[in-house]
């Protein structure tokens, strides 16, 4: 049975929804953020030394990492449906976005958020202007352009083709989820973006991802 250690708002979500995509069975064991530093409790690190989610466990297999577990996941249980075979076109196209969702838009979104807090964190008076005057120079210098030139980049690539990894829905579309979601809470992804408002409006309308969030529970990105 595949194991899902599953942290509320998270990237556990993605995990919840290609199982249902590939209709298999699996448990689920629930962490809850802690409300003042949304960190993920200390007892995700008895089934991995980070103590992050998602993390999954499947028969003797423990494995961390967003992109790992959904290639992993895929190739193995829905190889020639959700994700192309290995050494062709479309395998590289689905491997970068696999990469590209974690290692160039999710960090841009992180900063996005983290900043913001910092604007909005209660400090003495003689330190807050100095604090928010940082965090928007940051923001304006540097994270809003290139979330900006990001978010044209994949309005861009849906104008080639359907979904993300070619004319098929597959995981490529899972793993790009999280963050255009997030995007769309912290970082501007609005109509003026109309592929991409099509693409969180298609992916919400699948019933595997409606029942990922009735097994997964409450899901809300902060702003």
């Amino acid at each position: 049975m595949i194991v899902v250690h599953h942290l509320n708002n998270s990237r556990s979500q993605r995990v919840l929804w290609l199982l249902e995509e590939l209709g298999l069975p699996y448990e689920i064991r629930r962490y809850q953020r802690d409300p003042q530093t949304m960190l993920a409790p200390p007892e995700l690190r008895a089934v991995h030394p980070l103590g992050k989610s998602p993390v999954i466990t499947d028969g003797e297999l423990t494995l961390a990492e967003s992109g790992a577990i959904l290639g992993y996941l895929a190739d193995r249980y829905g190889a020639g449906t959700l994700i192309p075979t290995h050494g062709t076109p479309p395998r590289l196209r689905c491997d970068y976005w696999l990469h590209y969702a974690e290692g160039s838009l999710m960090p841009l979104l992180l900063l996005k958020l983290v900043f913001r807090r910092v604007e909005a964190a209660p400090a003495p008076f003689f330190v807050r202007p100095v604090a928010r005057g940082i965090a928007g120079k940051v923001q304006r210098g540097f994270v809003d352009p290139q979330l900006a030139l990001q978010l044209d980049y994949l309005e861009g690539e849906l104008g080639e083709s359907a979904w993300f990894g070619g004319e098929a829905f597959g995981v490529a579309d899972i793993a790009l989820s999280f963050p255009l979601e997030a995007a769309a809470a912290r970082a501007g992804l609005d109509a003026g973006r109309p592929r991409l408002q099509g693409f969180l409006e298609r992916i919400h309308a699948r019933p595997a991802y409606r029942r990922a969030l009735e097994r997964g529970g409450a899901y809300a990105l902060a702003g």
